[in-house]
C-alpha cells in the first residue's frame, strides 16, 4: 500500500487571520464562512497561532459584548499550536486526532503555513484506502 501522507488531504485554501485583526471582524468571517476555526499568520505567512469558534465565545464569556470593544483576535488567540509537516503519514494524524481534542491542525513546512488538515480530511483518506472515490 502506497504511503498516503497529509499533503494528499489537507486544505490548501486557507482562510487566515493577522494577530491585530479586529475579533468582530473575525468572528464574522468564520460564521460567513461556517468554518470552526483558521490559523493566525504573521506579514511572512508564518503561524503564530490559531483562533477557534471557542477562542471567539471568550468574548461574550469576557463580557466585553456590552462595551463592545473586544480587541485584536491576539487577546483571544490560541497561541500554542501543534503544528505537523505536510509528509506526516495520514495514521499519524488519524492518532493525533484520537488521542486529542483537536479539530484541525496546521501544516507548517520550511516555517511556513501550507495547509490545515482536519478529522473530515482524515475521513477522505479512509475512504481513498478503502477504494472508495474521494
Amino acid at each position: 500500500m502506497e504511503k498516503v501522507t497529509v499533503r494528499d488531504f489537507m486544505a490548501k485554501k486557507l482562510t487566515t487571520f493577522t494577530e491585530d485583526m479586529d475579533i468582530y471582524a473575525a468572528i464574522d468571517q468564520l460564521v460567513n464562512g461556517n468554518i470552526s476555526g483558521a490559523p493566525v499568520v504573521d506579514a511572512h505567512n508564518r503561524l503564530v497561532g490559531i483562533i477557534s469558534q471557542k477562542d471567539c465565545i471568550r468574548v461574550l464569556a469576557n463580557g466585553v459584548f456590552h462595551s463592545r470593544p473586544a480587541g485584536p483576535v491576539r487577546d483571544y488567540m490560541t497561541e500554542v499550536v501543534m503544528t505537523i509537516d505536510p509528509d506526516t503519514d495520514i495514521f499519524t494524524v488519524a492518532d493525533l486526532f484520537l488521542n486529542n481534542v483537536y479539530h484541525r491542525i496546521p501544516v507548517v513546512e520550511d516555517e511556513k503555513i501550507v495547509g490545515l488538515v482536519s478529522r473530515s480530511d482524515v475521513l477522505q483518506a479512509i475512504q481513498y484506502m478503502a477504494g472508495q472515490s474521494v
